[in-house]
């Protein structure tokens, strides 16, 4: 038998009405059984078919749910992140301790400030030591051009 399950049943129960016409009682309760089998068959599979997508409703359902709980606690994660700044990443503090601090102005003493004169004087500009210029080497003087005659190529006034 070839076709879908339905189009067998249906197959059958015509087979089993034409028997029936013909008066054949054997034949018409023997197609009337095949077309009850495959009806059974049918209901079954499509039982399963729905018990199947039921539980992959079932779930996408708890997946789904499962998702919103988590963007509901990411968003109260940093909501409360940025509600409280005891949360916020804090920066390093580095502490060079209680003698950096000077008294009058209660600030901290840096590298920096150490080469330059204290706040309470009057700040002098220093001055960088002046750079000597860079000097090149001589050129090795030719003491053998000097000591040797002039070509024609050399003198300017070869070309009379």
């Amino acid at each position: 038998m070839r076709g879908t399950p339905q189009q067998i049943i249906d197959k059958y129960n015509q087979l089993a009405r034409d028997a029936q016409l013909s008066n054949d009682r054997v034949a018409a309760e023997n197609f009337q059984q095949h077309a009850e089998h495959y009806l059974r068959m049918l209901s079954e599979a499509q039982r399963e078919i729905e018990a199947r997508r039921e539980e992959q409703e079932r779930q996408n359902r708890e997946r789904q749910a499962e998702r919103d709980r988590e963007r509901a606690e990411r968003q109260e994660r940093e909501a409360a992140r940025q509600a409280d700044p005891a949360e916020a990443p804090q920066p390093d503090v580095m502490d060079f301790g209680a003698e950096a601090a000077t008294p009058e102005t209660g600030l901290v003493e840096t590298p920096e400030s150490k080469d330059e004169a204290p706040a309470a004087e009057a700040p002098e500009k220093k001055e960088k030591p002046a750079r000597r210029p860079r000097t090149r080497k001589p050129k090795p003087a030719p003491a053998a051009a000097e000591d040797a005659p002039k070509t024609d190529g050399d003198a300017p006034e070869a070309a009379e």
